[in-house]
């Protein structure tokens, strides 16, 4: 295939014939990975092409370790709470009676009590988990996200230090950013000091609902018993944000081949074709191959299947992660929730009991069933977790504020030894006495599992270079 390497800026560029004869191949038979052979040529051979994948499950807001993983039923009552524990399939092991699907499931997963976050600041901790790095970065101001100065996400690292498979990007983030309650961005979701070119593919997809928290359409408003979807969808055509700025909405799910189609036919009478903007052939490429266009339209998956996972934002965004993973993408992020669906200040043990664990419960269980009968749980390690715990005192609101010396998370696949409980916390679950871990140590686990070397490093925007582990993996896992 005929190709320029004549650069405009950083982007090498496709000639009219080579775009022509991408059209003609039908479904852009140009695919992802010819694209990024261009990008080898201009930034020469990565590292490794990982045979393991991640799915990190990213529960934004912290959920309450007291009241699932790490209850302590003979604390005070002002501590212990509302909810009592339940025995597992693990003798010895109790989480919490509003898990049931997953106290029969501990078999396919660890739970680990012993990981520490720096801050207790909702922006401070998830620049913390979601970069894997507890420093802060050099003129990083934690409220101007994104920024081009906070520390890459661990899925741009990924970008930057993997190889794709076949015809799908190396990262995935969906189904919308997390956002606070003024819809301000979360840091340590983007690509930051790596800069934009490793910017890992966010779908943004999630239908619109611009105060809901949890599982739309069954969402809801800390302090109110009843709060309306405002969508008749859950997800909406999917806005892909890619590498160096670019981005793409389609028209609509159903007509998404003729959308790939008129593209084709632009190209064909764009008069500057030479010029195509790469982003876009990227994007369509991605979308033209069956599985992950498949990926996209879960609600309109068997029935069978969504009645497992349940039709919610919960289900649906763990559902479309496991196709993804099955496409070949290395590793996929699911913000679960969006304006910090699990900062329960408020009405903690009314919401966490109505509104939030019981669509948790059932889609994160279906998820682990699934991985495991396709096989896929052999290959890919699934970490679900919020950017901290919650205060072991209640407050007078019913609810559990910000705390980050003690949280919880699920380990779960990729060799992972299910039925063990790693790291331990004192009687009211607040301070760590045993095996204490942190976001460094989460982000080395991804790592070495996607295979990425030891010595692995990356250059920030200045040229400066930044060592990728900063912490052992936690290796008693598996």
């Amino acid at each position: 295939m005929g190709c320029s390497h004549t650069n405009h800026g950083s982007h090498p560029v496709l000639s009219r014939r080579a775009a022509l004869q991408a059209g003609s191949l039908g479904l852009m038979g140009l695919g992802l990975a010819d694209v990024l052979r261009l990008r080898a040529a201009e930034t020469g051979p990565r590292p490794v092409t990982p045979v393991k994948s991640v799915l990190f499950v990213f529960q934004t807001g912290g959920m309450s370790h007291q009241d699932t993983w790490d209850l302590k039923p003979d604390a005070p009552a002002e501590v212990r709470g509302e909810f009592n524990p339940i025995p597992t399939s693990t003798p010895g092991v109790f989480i919490g009676e509003h898990l049931p699907k997953l106290a029969q499931r501990t078999d396919q997963y660890a739970i680990v009590r012993s990981i520490v976050t720096d801050n207790s600041g909702h922006g401070e901790a998830c620049h913390m988990l979601l970069a894997g790095r507890l420093d802060a970065a050099p003129g990083f101001n934690i409220n101007i996200v994104p920024s081009p100065l906070e520390w890459p996400s661990m899925l741009s690292q990924v970008m930057h230090a993997t190889k794709p498979r076949g015809n799908v990007p190396a990262a995935v983030v969906l189904p919308q950013p997390s956002v606070n309650e003024a819809n301000s961005v979360r840091p340590g979701q983007y690509a930051g000091r790596l800069g934009p070119k490793w910017e890992s593919w966010h779908v943004d997809i999630a239908a619109p609902c611009a105060l809901g928290n949890g599982a739309c359409p069954h969402c809801f408003r800390f302090d109110e018993d009843n709060f309306e979807h405002g969508s008749p969808t859950i997800f909406d055509t999917p806005m892909l944000t890619l590498p160096e700025g670019g981005s793409l909405r389609l028209n609509d799910r159903i007509g998404l081949l003729a959308e790939i189609e008129r593209q084709q036919r632009n190209l064909e009478r764009t008069a500057d074709a030479d010029r195509i903007d790469r982003q876009r052939l990227q994007a369509l490429s991605v979308l033209a191959e069956p599985k992950t266009r498949a990926a996209f339209d879960v609600e309109q998956a068997d029935p069978a299947i969504l009645a497992k996972y349940g039709k919610n934002k919960f289900g649906l965004s763990l559902l479309m992660a496991r196709r993804l993973i099955e496409a070949g993408v290395g590793m996929v992020q699911v913000n679960l929730g969006k304006n910090s669906s699990w900062d329960t200040h408020r009405r903690n043990f009314v919401n966490l009991k109505d509104k939030l664990l019981p669509y948790f419960d059932q889609s994160v269980s279906a998820l682990l069933d699934d991985l495991a009968e396709t096989g896929l749980l052999k290959t890919t390690l699934v970490i679900v977790m919020g950017e901290f715990g919650r205060t072991p005192k209640i407050n007078k609101d019913a609810g559990r504020d910000h705390w980050n010396p003690a949280n919880s998370a699920l380990f779960a696949g990729a060799g992972v030894r299910g039925g063990q409980v790693i790291g331990a916390t004192d009687k009211l679950a607040a301070y760590v006495t045993e095996n204490k871990l942190t976001p460094e140590n989460v982000a080395a686990t991804i790592y070495d599992t996607l295979g990425i070397p030891r010595d692995a490093d990356w250059h920030d925007i200045d040229g400066r270079p930044f060592e990728l582990y900063r912490a052992e993996p936690i290796f008693e896992l598996f």
